[in-house]
């Protein structure tokens, strides 16, 4: 569990900057972040699990291919991609833009639950 919460420590998540004083809210976070921390670990799991059974690899930080990614790694992949929106009248269009093959790949292999965010239009 404590190999799990060392992102805290991490600047960029600013946890230094959340004051609370009532139990309540303190055990309210704590519990958010523990099923937060299940849900990464889950889909980390799942994630490996399903290159290792494709026989397929991601590139890692050094661009070396790899079957254990951490989500963190994979979370920094998709920091470029965006949504466009476009309304015109009544008309919405949605693109998903910036997606790389490896990004695509990973999506496929995390299933349709996860590829539904990022294929087709609204």
């Amino acid at each position: 569990m404590e190999r799990g919460f060392r992102f805290l420590k991490d600047k960029r998540f600013h946890v230094a900057e959340i004051y609370l004083k009532k139990n309540e809210r303190i055990e309210a976070l704590a519990m958010v972040m523990v099923l937060t921390l299940l849900v990464y670990s889950i889909a980390e799991w799942m994630l490996r699990k399903k290159l290792k059974e494709a026989g397929e690899t991601v590139p890692n930080q050094k661009k070396k291919p790899t079957q254990r990614p951490t989500m963190a790694w994979i979370f920094f992949l998709f920091r470029a991609v965006t949504e466009v929106v476009v309304e015109i009248g009544d008309n919405v269009h949605r693109k998903v833009s910036r997606m790389s093959d490896t990004l695509w790949r990973i999506l496929k292999l995390l299933g349709p639950e996860c590829q539904k965010y990022y294929e087709g239009e609204v």
